[in-house]
């Protein structure tokens, strides 16, 4: 298996890492709130038309219609054989502009009434729901974990998870603040995903400093961790390249559904592996630390 030659301190650097994640985590968020989140229609709500157009056509076609009609939309075939356009706008159209772009769409493509499969109107108050929903969601997914962490580690290797945890999402959500990515219903179901695949990574690492303070009890805490973390590193590296890997074809070939729910998981995983080393464990140092500190103060 591959190594690295040196080992990394990751406890003395650990003040720069915090800093660095917390420039980018405010500095994403902060762009996204000020520029405004580019929300899809699972949150913002609006119109939903799916076509039967009885052959495969090409996505720009479509999109030079809706140009014409003054209509923003994500556009994306379905079906069997791609025969079918589903089209998805942030702006609830009313019948006059729905008629107007049916009668070009079937002058365009030569199309007749029956090829519209599907039309709905999605009112914001789905979005809502869909956020306080996907918040609720993350809240237990962490309590559990915490919970679980706390039986099987200590409260210390508890608490330091869930920051890590923390950091994923906020990074996560400060990717799309950036560059102003749309948000839609996969975001979510990747953001779980990475939850899940974070905590993991990180218990691999807490797991290996728990063995370490049985049978390194002479070394310094902090050259323990450092140990620890080098120890695991190549494990962490190479489990979310590989993951990333696998992934990368699903972003590259699929279709806008898919690439939605492709680019959280690489984006989350990427802020998982950093975390898991460079977040986690430094925190857990520091609570250590912390606790030891008052143990003393109590003890004078």
């Amino acid at each position: 298996m591959f190594e690295f030659k040196r080992e990394f301190s990751f406890i003395k650097y650990r003040k720069i890492i915090y800093i660095i994640s917390l420039v980018l985590i405010i500095g994403g968020i902060g762009t996204g709130l000020i520029r405004g989140f580019n929300y899809g229609i699972d949150f913002t709500g609006g119109t939903r038309i799916q076509f039967d157009m009885g052959r495969e056509v090409a996505i720009d076609d479509v999109k030079a219609v809706l140009k014409e009609n003054k209509i923003q939309a994500d556009v994306q075939h379905a079906g069997e054989d791609n025969d079918q356009i589903v089209l998805k706008t942030v702006q609830a159209l009313d019948n006059a502009a729905r008629t107007k772009f049916y009668e070009d769409m079937y002058k365009t493509f030569d199309l007749d009434k029956s090829s519209v499969v599907n039309a709905q109107l999605i009112g914001p108050s789905v979005g809502e729901l869909l956020k306080k929903n996907a918040v609720k969601a993350v809240l237990i997914a962490a309590v559990c974990m915490l919970i679980y962490i706390i039986i099987r580690f200590e409260w210390k290797f508890g608490v330091a998870s869930i920051v890590a945890l923390l950091h994923d999402v906020l990074m996560l959500i400060a990717f799309y603040g950036f560059f102003h990515v749309s948000i839609n219903n996969p975001f979510i179901a990747g953001m779980l995903i990475v939850v899940g695949y974070s905590i993991n990574d990180t218990i691999v690492v807490f797991d290996r400093i728990r063995e370490n303070l049985k049978y390194m009890k002479k070394k310094k805490l902090e050259e323990l961790i450092d140990k620890s973390i080098n120890q695991t590193l190549v494990r962490s590296l190479m489990t979310s390249i590989t993951t990333i890997l696998v992934i990368i074809p699903l972003y590259i070939l699929c279709g806008d559904t898919i690439r939605e729910f492709a680019l959280p998981l690489m984006v989350g995983i990427t802020a998982g592996a950093y975390s898991s080393i460079a977040i986690a464990s430094p925190f857990y140092y520091d609570l250590s630390k912390l606790t030891e500190k008052k143990s003393k103060y109590k003890g004078k």
